[in-house]
This record gives C-alpha cells, sequence and structure tokens, in this order.
C-alpha cells in the first residue's frame, strides 16, 4: 500500500512546487508594481527619503522571502543530491545577505529621517527574523557542509535542521505580514494600492503554505 502510494504523493509534491513558483513570481511583480507604480521608485542614496524605505520591502521580498523559500525547495530540483544541497547553501546564502542588507536600508531609512529604531512589533520580529535565520545558515554550514559533523550525528540532526528552518521561514512570513499591515495607506482614495498590497501580502502567505506542503510531502515520500 505505502509502495502504491508513493507516486501520488511525488506527483503532489511536485503540483505543490510548480504551485509555490507561481504565487512567488505572482507576488514579486506584485511587489514591484507597489514600488515602482504606487511608491514613486527605490534608491538607496536620495534626497527622497521615502524612495530608501521603498527599496526595503523590495529587497526584503525578492531577495530575502522568495529566495529562502527557493532554497528550501531546492531539494525537489532533478539533481544529484549534492547538487541540491549546494544549491541549497547558496540561495539560502544570497538570502542571508540580502536580508541583512534589507534591514540596513531600514536603520539607514530611520537614521536620515530621525525616526527611533526598533518601535513596531514588525521591527522587532525582523530583527529576530534575521538573527535566527543566520544561526540557522551557520548551523547547517558547519554541521553538513564543513567541517561537517560525523554521520550519526548528521543523521540525528536533519530532522531538527529541518523543522527548525520551516520554523524560521515561517516567522519570516509573520514578520512580513506585519510590515504589510503597518504599510496599508490610511488615504481612503488609495483603495487600489491598499489591494495590490493585500493581495501581495496574500501571496506571499499562499506561497509560504505551498512550500511548507512541498516539503512535508517530500519527507513523507522518501520515509
Amino acid at each position: 500500500m505505502a509502495l502504491a502510494m508513493r507516486p501520488s504523493f511525488a506527483l503532489a509534491a511536485s503540483h505543490s512546487t510548480t504551485a509555490a513558483h507561481l504565487f512567488a513570481l505572482l507576488a514579486g511583480i506584485l511587489t514591484l508594481v507597489w514600488a515602482l507604480h504606487y511608491r514613486g521608485g527605490v534608491a538607496i542614496h536620495t534626497d527622497n527619503k521615502d524612495l530608501i524605505i521603498n527599496a526595503h520591502p523590495l529587497i526584503m521580498v525578492l531577495g530575502f522571502i522568495i529566495v529562502a523559500g527557493e532554497g528550501i525547495m531546492a531539494y525537489k530540483l532533478p539533481l544529484m543530491r549534492q547538487m541540491q544541497k549546494t544549491i541549497h547553501l547558496m540561495l539560502h546564502m544570497i538570502a542571508l545577505t540580502l536580508g541583512i542588507f534589507g534591514v540596513y536600508v531600514a536603520f539607514k531609512y530611520h537614521k536620515e529621517t530621525q525616526l527611533s529604531d526598533m518601535t513596531s512589533l514588525h521591527s522587532w520580529l525582523g530583527l529576530v527574523s534575521i538573527c535566527l535565520f543566520g544561526i540557522q545558515w551557520l548551523f547547517g554550514f558547519l554541521y553538513f557542509w564543513f567541517p561537517k559533523a560525523p554521520e550519526p550525528t548528521r543523521v540525528v540532526l536533519v530532522p531538527v535542521h529541518a523543522a527548525a528552518g520551516m520554523a524560521v521561514f515561517l516567522t519570516i512570513i509573520c514578520t512580513a505580514e506585519t510590515g504589510f499591515a503597518q504599510s496599508m495607506p490610511t488615504d481612503t482614495g488609495t483603495l487600489a494600492e491598499s489591494r495590490v498590497i493585500n493581495f501581495t501580502g496574500l501571496f506571499i502567505l499562499i506561497f509560504a503554505v505551498l512550500v511548507c506542503i512541498s516539503t512535508a510531502i517530500r519527507r513523507i515520500t522518501f520515509y
């Protein structure tokens, strides 16, 4: 019975992964539309300080959330295990680097506009998320890449690493949702922008759920 069910599990995992890619693309497009069309563009060094903070969600969604999610699903690629592992490691390193840069952009905006740092739930969750992500990446690098723990230890740590990674990823998603909520325009004449923000947040949430489903089905398939 279990052997007969494996092909259906594999097919479901494939569909979940494909759907996750689709919603990542949709979320990325809407983030670009929001930042470039409704917020007037992005810049890191400019006299228009609003353009600086506009870069923050763009970097965090495209460079941190989506890349991190794709890194989690790297083990779905039709490649040798070592290549999957390498792509997983590299995508998460890219995500961590861009996530740190995104946090820097937020602090830069606060400094140049003389706003207080770390006053919102979003900022608290953001700092916790980036720190946990960094610890998780370092843990994975040391125990599974170099110098690499002994095989019996790695066998024990794999499920711990995977579960912790998903927990950190979902914490990142919660952080993003609080950021979208506090970015909602208060002007009733900006209904179209509000809808773009809402759909972006919704698509990111669906992306995260599909990443979880794809990963969970993969584990069932190879149990």
